[in-house]
């Protein structure tokens, strides 16, 4: 039974900094390469999947959003993690600019990306786990049949997602 850990980028890979577009904005968060250690450890692929309206806002570009993905997912191959996939949305209903203003199915709260990734990688979704910041990152998650979603708070910015899985774990959570 193939599954994944499914994480959001800004917020729980690495620090919510508003359009994150280059490696010296890029913060991890602490404890996100013991989680993706232990998580990859356990037979889970790794998946991103993140929203990235400020490419269809113009706030930046597609080629500097692979740059910025290459680069961390260096990070984390450096450290002996592999990220197996990226998946990313520009796409913005209403603050989009141009091909970009559009409704989407990959933009979360949609599941689109998930489900890609449950395709591609023949994944039991309900074996599955969905790390978010932000309710559209549950309902995506949801959508898809994830069967254990983690919402990390940002008012508790204490709890990263490293604590969440860590408590998880200690406390039996079904996603072992």
């Amino acid at each position: 039974m193939n599954r994944a850990l499914f994480l959001d980028r800004d917020g729980v890979i690495n620090q919510e900094i508003n359009y994150a577009h280059r490696p010296d904005q890029i913060v991890f968060v602490d404890g996100i390469f013991d989680l993706c250690q232990t998580a990859q450890t356990l037979g889970y692929f790794l998946i991103v999947v993140t929203n990235q309206a400020g490419i269809g806002r113009g706030y930046y570009t597609e080629d500097q959003f692979h740059h910025l993905t290459h680069w961390m997912q260096q990070q984390f191959q450096d450290r002996g993690i592999v990220l197996h996939e990226t998946y990313f949305c520009p796409d913005h209903p209403e603050h989009g600019l141009g091909v970009y203003k559009k409704e989407s199915f990959d933009r979360k709260p949609h599941p689109g990306m998930i489900l890609k990734g449950i395709e591609k990688y023949a994944l039991s979704p309900e074996a599955s786990v969905m790390i978010g910041d932000r309710e559209t990152d549950m309902q995506a998650a949801h959508a898809a049949g994830i069967g254990t979603k983690l919402l990390l708070c940002p008012e508790r910015p204490e709890h990263t997602a490293a604590d969440v899985w860590i408590t998880g774990l200690h406390q039996g959570l079904s996603f072992l």
